[in-house]
């Protein structure tokens, strides 16, 4: 499909680029990109009018649970993926904590191949660390690499073996992979539900510290510093996991990180009693790790927003938080959050925050993606900043309705999503 996209405001964090561009896609390629180009030059093009839009390279989510194979009761491979196209997101990360869990090449090699089928946009299916994330043995990670892995996770739980986790980061640096980090302890967090502090006192529910987190987190960054690997740590929610990074980068270690809207949006204040959709892991915090969270993202500490992604049923999230699964959904509604949180809140300009949703994740990832100029692949997300709505959890693509924001008035909508040229969702 050939398309021209007039009047935008195009938003490149690659080429420093803000400014009011038309776009020509022709071929699955970007063509041109220049200030008023006649539609009569291009009448056999598809026009889309992207006046008072932001016009943004394809949008990257580093973190998404698919949950296919195995769990497609909570989500599958098409309306995952096409959640995330309404979502605004050309490329997503999938975890490794589907059932089986993929440890092997065959299975990596499945999904995708389920995704060139069923996905309007491009999976990269990330491969756990250890055999089953049983965290007794490493997965093969040479076959992976050679099956076209392009990073390394266990999230949903931790490695707690360090001498283990070490050798995986070996062979992660070995073969030039990122290791995505789910840094809670175990041990430490016991059957905790919340946050530590008044609102698990006042639930009767067990707390998790902040120091769960943070000791994994400082942990990950000294062995990652030794190996020389590169370490992505992945939701953070304390202010000591922000300043430990921090740390960590002022050091020169190959440490990124990354934060989800629910962490910078809402604190264990925030919680309704019997009502599960504000349980997640790592939980909700306190005001003073939300800040934190905000001034890293500001500061170029933490790199990347992710969704966390993460669909249950109704049954598993139910009334009683204790016995409810951990995790909320968030690929519809990450760019209307963030948008309204961070840019109408004058917290992030509007290309900071692309940066934080496109560019940064590409090059974690060492992706050829995340920038909009000539020549490159024309993955492309279109965004009315203008458009105001009540988030509904009912009219979400994705199957699980698993989410604390339901009724929230955010502005930022998804106009349209391009992947490859081909229009995979328009508003």
């Amino acid at each position: 499909m050939s398309i021209l996209i007039k009047n935008g405001r195009v938003l490149n964090p690659a080429s420093n680029t803000d400014e009011i561009l038309d776009v020509i896609i022709t071929e699955h390629k970007i063509t041109a990109m220049e200030k008023e180009i006649p539609p009569s030059d291009y009448p056999h093009h598809q026009l889309i009018d992207a006046m008072d839009c932001f016009v943004t390279p394809g949008l990257i989510d580093m973190h998404v649970h698919l949950r296919d194979p195995g769990l497609t009761y909570k989500e599958d491979m098409e309306t995952g993926t096409r959640a995330a196209a309404k979502g605004g997101f050309t490329t997503i990360v999938a975890m490794a904590n589907t059932n089986p869990v993929i440890d092997d090449s065959n299975k990596l090699k499945a999904v995708h191949a389920l995704a060139k089928e069923k996905s309007p946009i491009q999976v990269l299916q990330v491969a756990s660390i250890t055999k089953d994330m049983a965290g007794r043995e490493l997965a093969p990670i040479d076959e992976l690499k050679q099956a076209g892995v392009i990073a390394l996770s266990e999230d949903g739980k931790t490695v707690m073996d360090s001498r283990l986790f070490r050798q995986g980061l070996e062979l992660a640096k070995e073969h030039g992979l990122v290791v995505l980090s789910h840094c809670e302890d175990d041990n430490l967090k016991g059957d905790g539900v919340y946050n530590q502090g008044e609102t698990s006192k006042s639930l009767k529910v067990s707390g998790i510290t902040n120091a769960v987190e943070d000791v994994m987190v400082a942990r990950d960054i000294i062995i990652a510093d030794e190996v020389g690997a590169k370490l992505h740590i992945c939701h953070c929610s304390t202010r000591g996991s922000v300043e430990l990074v921090r740390i960590a980068k002022e050091k020169g270690i190959p440490v990124t990180a990354e934060v989800c809207p629910h962490h910078f949006i809402l604190t264990d204040k925030d919680i309704k009693k019997d009502d599960s959709n504000y349980k997640m892991a790592p939980p909700l915090r306190t005001e003073a790790d939300k800040l934190a969270l905000i001034k890293g993202l500001q500061e170029g500490i933490i790199d990347v927003i992710a969704s966390d992604h993460a669909p249950h049923s109704e049954e598993e999230k139910g009334a009683d938080p204790v016995k409810a699964a951990f995790g909320i959904v968030g690929i519809e509604t990450m760019v209307p959050l963030t948008y309204t949180a961070l840019v109408r809140a004058n917290l992030l300009s509007p290309i900071e925050l692309v940066a934080k949703m496109s560019h940064n994740p590409a090059k974690i990832l060492g992706l050829d993606k995340g920038d909009l100029q000539v020549g490159k692949d024309a993955d492309i997300t279109i965004i009315d900043p203008t458009k105001e709505n009540l988030i509904d959890k009912q009219a979400f693509v994705s199957k699980g309705r698993n989410t604390p924001f339901h009724g929230f008035k955010v502005w930022g909508e998804v106009k349209a999503t391009i992947v490859g040229g081909s229009i995979v969702y328009k508003k």
